[in-house]
């Protein structure tokens, strides 16, 4: 448990069960998951049985699946360890090259904590994961974050800067557009490490009318600046419809403190690693 209160899964050696049925994927996942986390434990399994197998003989800490096994759907397993697994909450992550496709069809059960598309790259699979199993809250970043309820406002904000983030508030759409406007004429765009917004805010503009802004008439990529999407609707088209409008990642209503914090921490991983291979690559 952290400063904050909230319980991680954050051990000096914690065991990953890695379940895939490609020998490759299986290995670069063990290597580069060794490189990141030295005092792991890898375990690698090569279908859903022999998954479940080794649930039975101790616990792990998380567990990554791809979404097709040679004997079974990967949300099967995840959907077999939450009914049969009697420790306490195991994060299952989805990684596939198929994960942001499942995403936005919204095919991703609750059985299923989180998913990475293959199509980021094995180092940001090594962040992804490690910010689940060894979240460092020293990461620091700038979030701009836009929602119209002071209260919210206000409880989300001192939620986010217990994490070391540091918040720059806008209540409206219009707001958060002169800030990125400035941005640009100070010459530090995008102005943000993440862009954290609710869908419905009060106004002319709705936080999917940021989302087509950013991405279209400043035409920020989902590596310069992420866009993290809260919302409390629970119909699949209006949040596959985000996604395909931009948006990096959906966080749903009532709001997770651990989800959210790790959500937004990957973002900003995601986007420094790759503006720094950009930069490497003299782009």
């Amino acid at each position: 448990m952290n400063a904050s209160g909230l319980i991680y899964l954050q051990t000096d050696a914690p065991r990953i069960l890695v379940v895939d049925g490609s020998r490759l994927t299986r290995s670069l996942i063990a290597q580069v998951l060794s490189k990141a986390l030295p005092l792991a434990e890898v375990v690698a399994c090569a279908s859903g049985e022999e998954a479940c197998r080794t649930l039975e003989t101790g616990a792990v800490d998380l567990v990554t699946t791809a979404l097709h096994l040679p004997d079974m759907d990967g949300l099967a397993l995840a959907r077999h360890i939450r009914e049969h697994t009697p420790q306490a909450y195991i994060p299952i992550i989805v990684v596939s090259g198929e994960a942001q496709e499942a995403l936005e069809s919204r095919r991703l059960t609750d059985d299923v904590t989180d998913y990475f598309d293959k199509a980021l790259g094995m180092d940001a699979l090594a962040a992804f994961i490690r910010g689940y199993v060894a979240p460092e809250d020293a990461t620091g970043g700038e979030v701009l974050y836009v929602e119209d309820s002071r209260v919210v406002a206000m409880a989300t904000r001192r939620m986010l800067e217990k994490h070391g983030l540091r918040i720059t508030h806008c209540p409206g759409v219009e707001e958060a557009i002169v800030h990125l406007d400035n941005a640009l004429t100070e010459v530090r765009a995008p102005g943000a490490d993440v862009l954290l917004t609710d869908v419905y805010l009060k106004g002319e503009l709705s936080g999917k009318d940021l989302v087509r802004l950013v991405r279209g008439q400043y035409g920020y990529g989902k590596g310069q600046l992420p866009i993290v999407v809260m919302t409390g609707d629970a119909n699949s088209d209006n949040q596959s419809d985000l996604l395909r409008l931009g948006a990096n990642d959906l966080v749903l209503k009532p709001i997770d403190e651990r989800r959210l914090v790790t959500k937004l921490m990957f973002q900003i991983r995601l986007g420094r690693l790759q503006r720094s291979r950009r930069a490497a690559a003299g782009q």
